[in-house]
């Protein structure tokens, strides 16, 4: 299928279906000698998997990662990274109703359109666990950019419905994140977001969000003008991510009722180095990094699996009610959280390597005599 895979220097192709017998991802163009084990991916995986709390789908899946190739006593090669997740917990049944009626806000029709065929289980191909596979690619990219250039990070929920939580991105910092279910990092947010989730899946319904994600560390010079944009990257990556209906850099869409005098960011010289003020950009300005931190905001759907009937028509063009069964998120943002730091750190690797090639790639050693 094209549009499988992502990336220039530090490619990746996704594989893969929802209720398929394994799903996963191969990473082309890692740099060799990064130490590297499964438990480094499996950290990752283990924030984006199913069933990891009361607010996310009770669907329980490990998503336990095998490393098949790529890796030789503990380091990479350099040579292709296959990446395995076996799924261990499907239930065709619970979409046997829907085989030949289309999902409301689901990509059932678009499928069936382009193709000709489709996979109804949990979506086939369409399903938000392949995102799995970006999840553990990212993780490779995370290790590789915090250890080789100190580059970190760092996404968390922003908002919930109407709930905004009164967060600052310069301050926020990944344990933060972690120490609510909902990985919003305001405590209060955190304690509202989490009762909303819970009242809208009582009512058999779903709520959308925000993800803001900063990214700390990046050199000047990142991103190439005009069509490889780092900025245009990113938002190509988020909004690839299921169920991502908005991208915004920097101050976004704020910036239409400011003026240039209030958006412009002053340059001054800190600890020797140049900087601005004020980050409006976003940290890119023409499409290529200046330094400052990076920061953006991804925009989410309520999730279209919900308990509720909805009208819809059958494959054949007949009407129907449609009630959709199965085990689904209330709410993707939780589980987007990761699978935004892993698109991230991707694109952020891809023009990293571009700008410097292997990223602290050590010498051979040295001839015995």
């Amino acid at each position: 299928m094209a549009g499988s895979s992502f990336g220039r220097h530090f490619r990746i192709t996704n594989w893969g279906e929802s209720h398929g017998p394994a799903i996963g991802t191969v990473v082309d163009g890692c740099p060799p000698r990064l130490e590297l084990a499964a438990a480094d991916i499996q950290r990752e995986l283990d924030r984006r998997r199913p069933g990891q709390s009361a607010l996310t789908t009770p669907r329980a899946e490990p998503d336990q990662v095998q490393i098949l190739s790529g890796v030789f006593r503990g380091r990479t090669t350099g040579t292709p990274i296959s990446l395995l997740i076996p799924s261990t917990n499907v239930i065709s049944q619970d979409y046997a109703e829907i085989a030949h009626a289309y999902r409301p806000g689901h990509a059932d029709f678009t499928y069936q359109a382009k193709y000709g065929i489709r996979d109804p289980f949990g979506g086939g191909r369409s399903s938000a666990r392949v995102t799995a596979g970006i999840v553990a690619a990212g993780a490779i990219a995370q290790k590789l950019l915090r250890e080789q250039a100190g580059i970190t990070v760092t996404s968390y929920v922003k908002r919930l419905g109407p709930i905004l939580a009164e967060t600052d991105p310069e301050t926020v910092h990944r344990e933060m994140v972690e120490r609510s279910p909902v990985r919003c990092p305001d405590p209060a947010s955190a304690e509202r977001m989490m009762a909303l989730i819970r009242e809208t899946a009582a009512r058999q319904d779903s709520v959308g969000g925000i993800v803001e994600c900063i990214i700390r560390n990046v050199p000047p010079g990142l991103g190439d003008p005009i069509f490889d944009k780092l900025d245009a990257d990113l938002a190509k990556a988020m909004l690839a991510i299921n169920a991502s209906k908005g991208f915004e850099l920097g101050s976004g869409f704020a910036c239409a009722t400011m003026t240039g005098s209030q958006h412009n960011d002053p340059f001054e010289l800190r600890d020797g180095r140049v900087a601005t003020r004020t980050n409006h950009a976003g940290g890119i300005l023409g499409g290529i990094s200046t330094g400052m931190p990076i920061v953006f905001r991804v925009a989410f759907k309520p999730t279209a699996s919900i308990g509720r009937p909805q009208h819809t028509l059958t494959e054949d063009g007949q009407p129907t009610v449609l009630q959709t069964k199965g085990r689904h998120d209330p709410s993707v943002l939780p589980r987007a959280v990761p699978v935004v730091d892993a698109m991230a750190a991707l694109v952020i690797l891809d023009h990293f390597l571009a700008l410097t090639g292997f990223a602290g790639r050590p010498p051979p050693p040295a001839t015995q005599a």
